[in-house]
């Protein structure tokens, strides 16, 4: 979601600039490829690029394919086929062993539903959502990002006569949680759909506001999640101390619930040094469904406090992580940031957190369902 939100600030000010702007998209991809489907990245007419499609060696070649959409005003779907052993022809050196796919859309200010426009209502709730994007790698139609389905009105420019199919499809993969492609046929023509299932942000609340939250706070920040610090001293508890946080709150543990809003996507982190504090709000944290729970210290303090509210059943034990993070080594505040952060991550994905060279399955955790 980070990427998203980079992109449509990235056009905000290109449109404010006068400039023109592509969308870049990965939509398929078959074989090995550094980024995967849904993987975007916008390009403005003067060769600014946010976001990324590849891990450097694409984008050179992308940019003259985004120049050529924006002067045609027509979306283009380009395939790179790093599996030919003549790469070079491509101009970009690929060595990925791959093929990948990729859909170039204009940016229409006055499409009311162009890419940017759908991205932008895609970030406007905090709601699981679909995105379908049409292509063709058959013929020159290509129909582009064209439906945002969640909870509520739908936003599509998806030809009637294959529309009802989508939502079938789009209803299954939202039901699933597994991003999808599927295919079919608009007046004897093959169209796929690449239906991407995307959650909101992870939502790390923090509560403490000393000075070990702070890198924990901005690296969260840096990795696109949305970020609440609650401390009960308005001391520390201060949008100078935290600039990048989305809320910053002075409570008692009692309001806290109420001032925040727990989801599948919401993370705990209890690290107020507090002792009272951190108990009395993990009392009320256990009453909800928030998915992750950690509590900053020894292993010892939380079964103090796990037996203290009576409390110490096997799901609690095995619900709140404590201590939290990863055995990293991690001595420094801005180490154990990162340890917490990657444990949180691998709970949310359901990733080992093990060593990447002794994992046997793909890397990627997701395998793209089809037809």
């Amino acid at each position: 979601m980070k990427e998203i939100t980079d992109i449509i600030k990235a056009y905000q000010k290109a449109k404010k600039e006068k400039k023109k702007a592509a969308l870049a998209t990965v939509v398929k991809v078959e074989g090995s490829s550094y980024r995967r489907p849904g993987a975007r990245m916008l390009i403005t007419e003067d060769g600014q690029l946010t976001g990324a499609i590849s891990g450097g060696c694409l984008e050179g070649d992308a940019l003259r394919k985004a120049l050529s959409a924006i002067v045609q005003q027509e979306n283009k779907l380009i395939t790179y086929d790093t599996t030919d052993e003549d790469d070079a022809k491509f101009g970009v050196q690929l060595g990925c062993n791959g093929v990948v796919h990729i859909l170039f859309e204009p940016i229409i200010e006055e499409d009311q539903l162009n890419p940017i426009a759908i991205l932008t209502a895609l970030q406007s709730k905090r709601e699981n959502a679909v995105l379908a994007t049409l292509f063709s790698l058959t013929d020159k139609l290509q129909l582009g990002t064209a439906m945002l389905f969640r909870n509520e009105p739908i936003l599509s420019k998806t030809p009637q006569a294959i529309f009802d199919k989508t939502i079938k499809d789009i209803l299954e993969v939202s039901e699933h949680k597994t991003t999808a492609i599927k295919a079919y046929n608009l007046d004897n023509q093959q169209i796929d759909a690449f239906l991407e299932f995307i959650q909101p942000p992870i939502s790390l609340i923090i509560a403490g506001a000393g000075n070990d939250a702070q890198p924990l706070a901005e690296m969260a920040y840096l990795l696109g999640w949305e970020v609440t610090v609650i401390d009960g001293r308005p001391t520390h508890a201060t949008p100078q101390r935290f600039t990048n946080a989305t809320k910053v709150l002075v409570s008692k543990p009692e309001n806290v619930l109420a001032q925040i809003q727990i989801d599948e996507q919401t993370a705990f982190v209890l690290m107020t040094h507090n002792y009272n504090y951190d108990l009395e709000l993990l009392k009320y944290l256990l009453n909800t469904n928030a998915p992750y729970i950690g509590t900053l210290g020894p292993k010892k303090k939380l079964v103090r406090m796990l037996d203290e509210l009576d409390l110490a059943t096997p799901a609690n034990q095995t619900r709140v992580h404590g201590p939290i993070g990863l055995d990293i080594g991690a001595e420094t505040a801005e180490e154990i940031a990162i340890s917490i952060l990657a444990e949180i991550k691998s709970v949310f994905t359901g990733a080992s957190a093990m060593f990447l060279k002794e994992k046997k399955k793909p890397i990627h955790v997701y395998e793209l369902k089809n037809n």
